[in-house]
């Protein structure tokens, strides 16, 4: 799948937001891709899912014993790499404000994960996953992600595989340019203000 094919996806879906956002990080953008809008349709997901699982090295998807994404955005994106790549699916959650693995969750020792999220822009709430994953006893091999919108400057620590890269800017609260400071904020995304 071609970024444009890629794009096409997200337009389609209406996914793909203009204005002033709010992004999880506290950075501003001008741009917000919406992977849980994207992903609502089960066969745009598992599209999405199936040409990203096809991206990663053949000799990283070979080792890949599970897939283990942060909730609450990660969760759909991982069930369908997951499937596409005919392993089982996990995920973290924040009950106490650290990632842990809850519900019955478990991983084996050294079992070999795959960290999946929807959208790393600074890449934090990916290297808390990835520490909650090895701290529950696995071993993280590969980062993935639908979107990297970090201007290809993030580092997991491990190997990043991204669906697509997206330059979009971003910026501190107080150094908005003038036409996005003219736009009333928005925080799409699934942590509140």
């Amino acid at each position: 799948m071609t970024d444009d094919e890629v794009l096409a996806e997200f337009r389609a879906a209406e996914a793909l937001l203009e204005g002033h956002f709010i992004l999880s990080s506290g950075l501003r953008s001008p741009r917000y891709l919406q992977c849980a809008r994207v992903l609502m349709n089960p066969a745009r997901g598992a599209r999405l899912a199936e040409a990203l699982a096809a991206k990663l090295p053949a000799e990283v998807r070979g080792q890949i014993e599970a897939v283990v994404s942060p909730a609450m955005g990660g969760v759909i994106a991982g069930q369908e790499v997951a499937r596409a790549l005919q392993v089982d699916a996990m995920f973290l959650e924040r009950p106490t404000g650290t990632f842990e693995l809850r519900r019955g969750f478990r991983l084996a020792a050294g079992q070999k994960v795959l960290m999946m999220e929807d959208v790393v822009t600074t890449g934090l709430s990916s290297r808390e996953a990835i520490a909650a994953i090895r701290s529950a006893g696995g071993e993280v091999v590969a980062a993935a992600a639908l979107v990297d919108r970090s201007n290809g400057s993030v580092d997991l620590g491990v190997p990043f595989y991204p669906l697509i890269r997206i330059d979009v800017p971003s910026y501190d609260a107080d150094a908005l340019p003038p036409d996005l400071a003219a736009i009333p904020p928005m925080k799409p995304g699934s942590r509140a203000a």
